[in-house]
């Protein structure tokens, strides 16, 4: 699941658990940036967004520090932040009855704001403010294949294409879309880091769950049987409360041990290592991967299947090629497969799955509208 049910509070409070995070060049809209993040996990039609949760969107300028081997990323400081908050007033039902109706509004730091009335797949009126926002309501657009990732870490054999089930098939999540005009909020900028977090409203907003690169708590942390350090605790609880822009040092050793431990074990699914670890014994993608944000290029334009793109070329020390995010549409586990367990040096590894329910399209709010005959709640954990 990519990010969804990434901890054990996450599988109490579906409003706030975080699925996915989508950063792209907006299609047929240039000088614009989509942002998307998916939350509560099959849900149904009677779902809302949490009145009492603040699902926001961080963006920082990067530049690239080091490619090669020691490919990583220079972020900005704390002051070149731009933070977009989406808030929701709580449901009120209309006079005379019926469904109740919810608004949700996305605010910038200089309080500018777009606002949407909730499943309103026309999202807001305009962007005068260089904002539009849509809210609602929407088909899961990930792609991923369930039972053979479990039988793949449990028997210790690739087990990819044994079922072509999508694990997501008609499932329905609550999505946010936020076009941002790159001109007025991101002026000279070229890459953009991303992440999403979720917080408690109020006074004290304590982060609740956040969300960067897709799949690093679930497939890279979640498994504990091959981590030296240790094989009891499940590390992603904390790594949900880390601000992703300053890892604290406390635990900064023990998310290396459990990622740099799992990625060993997918690169020796094929019989062969491809990334030998490095003079500290460290596996040589952990310390990337730990800057976990997507990055993307915003002066370039849409494509997809660019999941990690910049990052590939900085690690072949060349020029990046691509915009570098994360689409709707990208088969995105086909490609981590493929970099984790053979480098690429071989033919694309596929889980068996390769669309959505319903993909994607290129007209906003670009999320499919939600499948008629959901997945029930009941089968929230998703597991089999």
């Amino acid at each position: 699941m990519s990010d969804h049910l990434s901890s054990p509070r996450a599988l109490e409070d579906p409003a706030s658990d975080i699925c996915d995070l989508y950063a792209f060049p907006s299609p047929g809209r240039s000088g614009h940036l989509t942002l998307v993040m998916t939350v509560f996990p099959r849900a149904d039609d009677t779902a809302f967004f949490a009145d009492d949760v603040v699902c926001r969107f961080r963006l920082r300028p990067v530049s690239v520090a080091a490619t090669g081997a020691k490919a990583r990323f220079d972020v900005g400081a704390d002051d070149t932040e731009l933070v977009l908050e989406c808030t929701f007033q709580e449901p009120s039902a209309p006079t005379g009855g019926g469904r109740p109706a919810q608004v949700g509004t996305c605010t910038t730091p200089t309080h500018h704001e777009a606002r949407a009335i909730v499943h309103d797949r026309s999202g807001s009126d305009g962007d005068g403010d260089g904002l539009r926002m849509f809210a609602g309501l929407v088909s899961d657009p990930f792609i991923f294949q369930l039972e053979s990732i479990m039988e793949t870490v449990t028997t210790g054999k690739p087990a990819f294409g044994k079922v072509t089930t999508n694990t997501m098939d008609g499932a329905n999540v609550l999505g946010i879309v936020v076009e941002v005009d790159c001109a007025r909020w991101l002026p000279d900028r070229s890459l953009v880091a991303v992440v999403g977090e979720t917080l408690a409203a109020g006074k004290r907003p304590v982060r609740l769950e956040r969300v960067g690169r897709p799949e690093i708590k679930n497939i890279g942390m979640q498994w504990p049987g091959y981590d030296p350090l240790n094989r009891t605790i499940d590390l992603r609880e904390l790594y949900n409360q880390e601000d992703a822009f300053h890892l604290r040092d406390d635990y900064l050793d023990a998310y290396r041990s459990r990622l740099g431990a799992n990625l060993s074990f997918y690169d020796g699914l094929d019989g062969k290592t491809d990334w030998p670890p490095d003079d500290k014994g460290n596996h040589p993608l952990v310390d990337l991967l730990l800057e976990d944000f997507l990055v993307v290029d915003v002066t370039k334009p849409f494509a997809e299947d660019t999941w990690f793109g910049i990052e590939q070329d900085m690690l072949a020390d060349r020029p990046h090629g691509n915009c570098g995010g994360r689409a709707l549409n990208d088969d995105f586990l086909d490609s981590y497969y493929t970099l984790f367990i053979s480098a690429g040096n071989g033919p694309r590894i596929s889980d068996g799955v390769d669309q959505a329910t319903v993909p994607a399209t290129n007209d906003f709010p670009y999320l499919a509208p939600p499948n008629p005959a959901p997945t029930p709640a009941a089968a929230r954990t998703g597991r089999p």
